[in-house]
């Protein structure tokens, strides 16, 4: 055990702690594999859909043809929000001007994480010095999630089945607006920095 550190055991922990949460604190509903067809599943690209913004306005995301794309379920109180936050900030300022735009959607879905309203998350959001988009709070699982998670999470699943498993699940979007890698909550923004080069190079 000497050669495993704190940080690595800690990871597995909270990987078996989300898989463990999503089965036995949610509805059966939210713990579909294969089941949430909708319409919106035989989407080709992330421009054939709209989202509220964090003002409440519908967007539709073809504004976003020609750049690389995170899209991600954000929290406030979650254990891995204040890394999170520094490092979106940290790429969305680094290649921010190269073509990568990150669109965080607010979820409330683990664990009442993300408890406040728009008004609220809006300002968090100011104060930890986000200035990427923020959408209006969804829900990323189960019946009533948004038409553009149940797309994602198809598009590609998890190891563990097509739902998201907890807050900070990020899908890398190519420029053509198709999905081309997803990273676990426990995958640090940091460590996405080839895929997002890559991405913006292609």
């Amino acid at each position: 055990m000497n050669y495993l550190s704190f940080a690595s055991i800690a990871s597995v922990l909270v990987i078996i702690t989300s898989i463990a949460v999503h089965y036995f604190f949610f509805s059966p509903t939210m713990a579909t594999n294969g089941s949430e067809t909708t319409a919106g599943e035989q989407s080709k690209t992330i421009y054939e859909f709209t989202a509220k913004d964090i003002e409440g306005n519908d967007v539709s995301l073809d504004k976003y043809k020609g750049f690389a794309l995170i899209v991600v379920n954000v929290a406030s109180n979650c254990g891995f929000t204040k890394t999170h936050y520094k490092e979106l900030n940290e790429l969305y300022d680094k290649y921010q001007e190269k073509g990568l735009r990150i669109l965080a959607f607010p979820c409330n879905q683990f664990m009442n994480q993300e408890p406040g309203c728009d008004v609220d998350i809006k300002e968090f959001a100011k104060k930890n010095n986000a200035e990427y988009d923020f959408f209006s709070k969804v829900e990323v699982n189960g019946d009533n999630a948004h038409p553009l998670w149940k797309w994602l999470k198809v598009a590609l699943p998890g190891w563990m089945g097509n739902f998201i498993k907890w807050n900070f699940t990020k899908f890398l979007i190519s420029r053509e607006g198709v999905p081309i890698k997803r990273f676990a909550p426990t995958t640090n923004p940091s460590k996405m920095v080839a895929d997002i080069e890559s991405a913006l190079s292609a």
